[in-house]
């Protein structure tokens, strides 16, 4: 049936595709979009005041790099004069002394932070950056020094895995509340990069029995959230919590999607805030109720008994390996192609094994990094 309307709850809010980091995990688009296409200040501000109308409660504030925004503290201090709950998702460098306290001084809630390696040679690897290894730790105590609560964001893959472990002593040293083992996902530039990106099954295994581990050991200290990867499940996880169900997603245009990856499945068309209220793009696009619910299912998600608790998996994935966005999600072991996710980890461990997939395509849009 189809699912009731509801008001979302959550925003991500992609303010800028600029970064300084190149990192090849990257989810954004491979087509990024340059600084003269972002929304101006008091347009962000517009569309912040008709989220909170809407029922938002809590925006994340993403990129890209957020901090490049010389207005991030007029756009954290407009959230919090309505009550959003604000979280800035940041890779830690270029932030000068003192942009974090005004931050917090602006009413900013929490800070996430992404750290590439556990040590500062794969950070610079995987980000390109010299430095930023350095950099982030600053970062993070001065987080912890304005008085905000911290994750710490370790987005995991081939090249990093084995330092689970490290990453979890790391987190704890740095004070933070929350540590977030985020296998890679594969899409826009990850999935350009995925043969040097997929670890392999004995990799995923170690790490699953460590993270469980470390979550029982830790309980009440630091909360560890750990979902096994894509392509290494039984069951998807519903994306975004189910397509257009409770939270959205704001490209640096205004452009409005129900996920972040939505614009790779290109028969839909994505209306963009300032054409179109917030108000009507969430209850009337067509693109947000394309995959809203269920009555869009084919077998066997129409007749499964998790249709309402995975909602399917990922349109998104299922586009990338499927070739069609309403197919079952191959991360599901009930999709008919389910197999083809094994062959894909096989591909991948070969193009490894003949040194053909560790060269990185890294994401190029700013020169604001110091020189590699």
């Amino acid at each position: 049936m189809t699912a009731p309307l509801f008001p979302p709850i959550s925003m991500l809010a992609e303010l800028t595709h600029r970064c300084p980091l190149q990192c090849p995990y990257c989810s954004n688009p491979v087509e990024l979009m340059k600084a003269n296409s972002e929304l101006d200040t008091k347009t962000w501000l517009d569309l912040f005041r008709q989220a909170a109308d809407l029922g938002v409660l809590q925006v994340h504030l993403s990129g890209g790099e957020p901090t490049l925004r010389r207005d991030l503290e007029e756009l954290v201090d407009g959230l919090a004069m309505r009550g959003v709950y604000t979280n800035l998702i940041t890779a830690g460098v270029l932030i000068p002394p003192g942009r974090i306290h005004a931050l917090a001084e602006a009413g900013l809630d929490h800070v996430q932070l992404s750290i590439q390696g556990a040590h500062a040679d794969t950070t610079e690897l995987i980000g390109h950056y010299r430095g930023a290894y350095e950099q982030k730790l600053e970062t993070a105590r001065r987080v912890r020094a304005a008085g905000l609560p911290l994750t710490v964001n370790a987005p995991i893959h081939r090249h990093n895995i084995e330092q689970v472990p490290e990453f979890i002593e790391l987190a704890l040293a740095l004070g933070a509340e929350r540590l977030e083992i985020a296998n890679v996902q594969y899409s826009g530039w990850a999935l350009v990069n995925r043969d040097a990106l997929m670890p392999d099954r004995e990799a995923v295994d170690r790490q699953v029995e460590i993270v469980t581990a470390a979550q029982e050991r830790l309980r009440g200290i630091m909360n560890i959230d750990f979902v096994t990867p894509d392509y290494f499940a039984t069951y998807p996880k519903p994306c975004m919590g189910g397509w257009a169900r409770d939270a959205f997603v704001v490209v640096p245009d205004g452009t409005v999607l129900p996920c972040h990856a939505a614009q790779t499945i290109r028969s839909l068309s994505f209306a963009r805030f300032g054409e179109h209220s917030l108000g009507d793009i969430w209850a009337n696009s067509s693109a947000f109720n394309a995959f809203r619910g269920t009555d869009w299912m084919q077998e066997p998600c129409r007749s499964c008994e998790r249709r309402e608790i995975d909602w399917g998996g990922c349109r998104c994935q299922a586009m990338a390996i499927a070739g069609d966005a309403a197919a079952t999600d191959p991360a599901c072991i009930k999709s008919p192609i389910h197999a083809r996710m094994a062959m894909l980890i096989e591909d991948a461990q070969t193009a490894a094994r003949e040194h053909k997939g560790d060269e990185f395509v890294y994401r190029r849009i700013t020169h604001a990094r110091e020189p590699v």
